[in-house]
């Protein structure tokens, strides 16, 4: 693969990579001045709603106000199933851990993909064993490699994650998601897991986190496959840019509406005006 030509910047792409990195330097130099309880207040929020969409993307019905009587409030949930509960408890459970090894400054390897699966998978399935049976994921366009061919190819993601070749971090990303999903080393939770280690890849470089709601699963559901088929990253790595530009937004228009002394004035954070 010629990952340089997945980091080409066709004109008129939505968002410019500078962009995003203005915003994410803007967004350092800004954090030390908001409040402790708004940061957490704002990240509590996001990671219900990422695990929310996350899971419901795959099928689970478990609404959003359901998903927050579970994670926040503790609550159960009567009439929906054991793994769907434990989807969104484990979800939670394995964003914590990318969390954690994100504070220890940890670089994303073969060993945290597994430990990211096997807590998405806890009281589900066994989880971080790759699959040693074929699978096919409906709907798409493409056939992920059989169980002999998957174990050389995964060997081969793990070792470009350690060797980007100059691909910009949202590209990384996202390539990392769409490749991780095309290879499915799993016989299940692939995309959760894909979803994580995009974020992790993010989160590590600086960059926020980022959820695909579930009602784009279509959209993004056609860009995965239009990677798997084509080698085609750039619609998946636009809709990755739009969503990290977003979250940044959200972030930086905090100090628009609150008053935090003279945070602005002494960043000059010119996307207030």
């Amino acid at each position: 693969m010629d990952y340089m030509t997945l980091c080409t910047r066709e004109e008129g792409s939505p968002v410019d990579y500078q962009i995003l990195c203005k915003k994410r330097r803007q967004l350092q130099e800004i954090l030390p001045g908001i409040p402790d309880q708004v940061i957490s207040k704002f990240d509590k929020a996001f990671e219900i709603e990422y695990t929310h969409n996350s899971t419901a993307i795959e099928g689970n019905t478990l609404t959003l106000i359901q998903t927050k009587a579970i994670l926040e409030d503790g609550l159960s949930v009567g009439g929906k199933t054991l793994r769907e509960i434990y989807e969104v408890a484990n979800h939670a459970r394995a964003f914590n851990y990318v969390k954690d090894c994100i504070a220890k400054g940890k670089p994303l390897d073969e060993q945290i993909i597994k430990e990211i699966h096997a807590r998405l998978m806890e009281n589900i399935q066994t989880g971080g064993v790759y699959r040693n049976v074929e699978v096919r994921i409906t709907g798409a366009n493409h056939k992920p490699p059989p169980p002999s061919e998957m174990y050389w190819q995964v060997k081969e993601f793990c070792s470009a994650l350690h060797n980007p070749r100059n691909l910009n971090v949202i590209v990384m990303a996202a390539w990392t998601h769409a490749e991780f999903v095309r290879i499915h080393p799993f016989t299940d939770g692939n995309g959760r897991t894909a979803r994580m280690l995009m974020n992790y890849q993010l989160m590590h470089a600086g960059f926020l986190p980022v959820s695909i709601e579930k009602e784009k699963r279509l959209e993004y559901f056609e860009a995965l496959d239009v990677y798997a088929v084509d080698q085609n990253l750039r619609p998946f790595a636009e809709m990755v840019t739009e969503l990290e530009s977003q979250r940044l937004d959200e972030y930086l228009t905090i100090v628009c509406e609150q008053d935090f002394g003279d945070t602005e004035e002494k960043v000059g954070l010119d996307f207030c005006q």
